[in-house]
């Protein structure tokens, strides 16, 4: 048990070998799945944990309460990871009432048949409050941050806000590393869909008086809260963070991944170019490209053609940005084919589907192999990146 506030305890547990986040998004060390407990006299949990560290997490709970029992069950979001324990710390505190938004209790019957909750919930609406002993919180709705029932909570003494799944990230409770590329990876790849949602919760909490953020995965957040809060405010609006281009590729053979690294060559060459980052999207993971393609401002693409179509890697890749919501970025395009190239045709007839996306030309077309009459046109392509 970890004290994060005044009478606030962090009562989570880290899930440190679990390899795969949603069965997709690759974790290095783990994750934690983030509950806590506030104590003004009567006892509120913030939410519970997944079913793979159920047994730990109730273990933790009994230790800090010794022998009371708690009053309330603040249900945030009802993803299992967060939901999953529920049935076993319901029905080990049977007076204890489950205090949620009243899509969160509509959505209890879909993962707990059989659980009975009669006269057991208390639904609750945007600005209401709850007295917790000598503590009020207040409860404030996110809908679509990034499921339709979340909302957040705030102690309004310490000014500590429960924040869902927002401000969380790919790690674990006490990662240095958490902030900012673990907590950019998991804020594009898991809410980066609904940015107009998170824009609309952070006008919320303004003038709130938030000194710690709490939110269901990784670290905890203590003052000053600017920088991350600022991030949040940036990822939202699809704004980049920083000057500077990806260069995503999708190679069989070689000759697309050597055009890649010419053209990165190029732009690091160039002190205007900004930071230059390249990125073979068959061996890295789709998510890693996805927060890269969230951090800078530019990218450029470089895909071989396959089966007349993209190559998958690639294709997977723009079918992520588009999930996400990705929009105004400068991007170039290289193709590859040794007889019918049409893989820059097919990339930007997908970044068309995303908004405000710029193509820069050159469009660069080589034929299996990089061939010396191909060097100019690489290089016009980085310095209209630059240029850009």
């Amino acid at each position: 048990m970890t004290q994060i506030s005044s009478n606030i305890y962090h009562i989570g547990v880290d899930d440190d070998n679990l390899d795969l986040f949603e069965g997709q998004y690759p974790l290095t060390s783990g994750i934690s799945y983030n509950s806590y407990l506030i104590d003004g006299g009567t006892i509120a949990i913030v939410d519970a944990v997944d079913t793979r560290r159920t047994t730990e997490w109730l273990a933790r709970l009994s230790d800090a309460l010794g022998t009371r029992v708690p009053d309330y069950l603040i249900v945030q979001h009802m993803e299992p990871d967060h939901s999953g324990s529920i049935r076993a710390v319901m029905e080990r505190y049977p007076d204890m009432k489950i205090v949620a938004t009243a899509k969160a209790i509509a959505m209890l019957g879909n993962f707990f048949e059989g659980l009975d909750l009669t006269g057991r919930t208390i639904a609750v609406g945007d600005g209401d409050t709850l007295r917790v002993g000598s503590r009020t919180l207040r409860f404030i709705t996110a809908p679509m941050v990034h499921w339709p029932e979340v909302m957040f909570t705030l102690d309004i003494s310490s000014g500590t806000l429960f924040s869902a799944d927002a401000f969380g990230s790919f790690a674990t409770m006490d990662s240095a590393a958490a902030w900012p590329d673990e907590a950019r990876r998991y804020y594009a790849n898991i809410v980066g869909k609904y940015g107009t949602s998170v824009q609309s919760v952070l006008k919320k909490l303004e003038g709130k008086g938030i000194k710690t953020i709490a939110p269901l995965h990784g670290p905890v957040l203590h003052s000053p809260l600017n920088h991350y809060v600022n991030l949040y405010h940036s990822w939202s609006r699809y704004e980049p963070e920083t000057r500077g281009t990806l260069v995503a590729y999708a190679s069989i053979y070689g000759g697309t991944a050597e055009a890649a690294r010419l053209l990165a060559g190029m732009l690091r060459d160039n002190p205007d170019a900004g930071e230059v980052v390249l990125l073979d999207l068959c061996r890295h993971d789709v998510s890693y490209a996805v927060g890269q393609a969230f951090r800078l401002d530019k990218m450029a693409l470089c895909s071989v053609t396959y089966d007349a179509s993209l190559f998958p890697a690639m294709y997977n890749f723009l079918h992520h940005l588009e999930l996400k919501g990705m929009r105004g970025r400068k991007v170039g395009l290289v193709e590859n084919g040794s007889w019918a190239p049409i893989a820059g045709k097919l990339m930007a007839g997908m970044l068309d589907k995303m908004k405000d996306m710029q193509i820069v030309e050159p469009t660069v077309t080589i034929r299996s192999r990089v061939h010396s009459s191909d060097i100019a046109a690489l290089r016009s392509l980085a310095d209209a990146l630059v240029k850009a």
